[in-house]
């Protein structure tokens, strides 16, 4: 019998690379998109040396525009069928939002909220025909609040969690499943690339492990989990936004995504 298949976007660090190593040790296939094919290669190569499973190069930058749908045609080339689709690919930047890159900023949006879209319209899709299927899309505690100094960022999180729970509700007894992961401040490159990795935020004790972040977020997409957030104290943060004043909310961000 042929096994499960699971395409990972961002697949070639951080968060990404994790959730392949963790598909690969249950005997899932997996499909790695990203921009760096070397860094994917090698990352194959281990994979199937060490779990045995068939691990895909899709090398792809989803920055542009056409990107998503040229990956599903490269996924139907193959003869492949998705059944779990984990939206992992994003960026972030870091300081007052007049003074970035505009082409960046707009980069941002792309990959962050239109490539996460198209992918789980084009893909979801083929998994309602089916009956079955799991999307995963990784959102943050960012998408619950406006972040001063990381603008952009914290917007696109927000669609990520609006959409998801939306389509989740219309895949309602179908098998279909779409869940929205929110982790907080997680040590992976992110930061660093981010410019942000000397904030407040990331200087805080109780960073997260991308490895324990990953392993809760896979567990809340086969439960069919449709909103998670990882860790008790960014679910209470987040509870909380809920009831402070707005003025408050942005304050409170705006500190955190400063240098400490």
């Amino acid at each position: 019998m042929s096994r499960k298949v699971a395409l990972i976007t961002g697949a070639s660090a951080g968060l990404g690379e994790q959730f392949a190593h963790r598909f690969a040790r249950e005997q899932v296939d997996v499909i790695l998109v990203a921009r760096g094919a070397s860094r994917l290669e090698a990352l194959a190569a281990k994979l199937e040396q060490e779990h045995g499973v068939k691990a895909h190069v899709l090398p792809a930058d989803l920055s542009r525009p056409e990107a998503p749908e040229q990956v599903f045609a490269q996924v139907k080339e193959r003869g492949l069928a998705v059944d779990f689709l984990v939206n992992n690919a994003g960026f972030g930047s870091s300081g007052p939002f007049l003074d970035q890159d505009l082409a960046r900023e707009a980069e941002m949006v792309e990959v962050n909220c239109t490539a996460l879209l198209k992918l789980t319209h084009l893909f979801a899709r083929d998994m309602r025909t089916r009956g079955f299927g799991r999307v995963l899309n990784i959102a943050s505690t960012a998408g619950f609040q406006p972040g001063p100094y990381m603008a952009t960022y914290y917007a696109t999180k927000a669609f990520v969690v609006s959409l998801s729970e939306a389509v989740s509700h219309e895949l309602k007894g179908t098998g279909v499943s779409v869940s929205c992961h929110c982790p907080g401040a997680t040590h992976t490159e992110f930061a660093a690339r981010a410019g942000n990795d000397k904030s407040r935020l990331f200087q805080r004790s109780g960073v997260a492990r991308a490895p324990e972040v990953v392993d809760h977020a896979y567990r809340v997409m086969m439960r069919g989990e449709v909103l998670a957030i990882h860790g008790l104290l960014n679910a209470l943060a987040t509870f909380m936004v809920r009831f402070s004043p707005r003025a408050a909310v942005r304050y409170v961000a705006a500190g955190l995504n400063q240098k400490g």
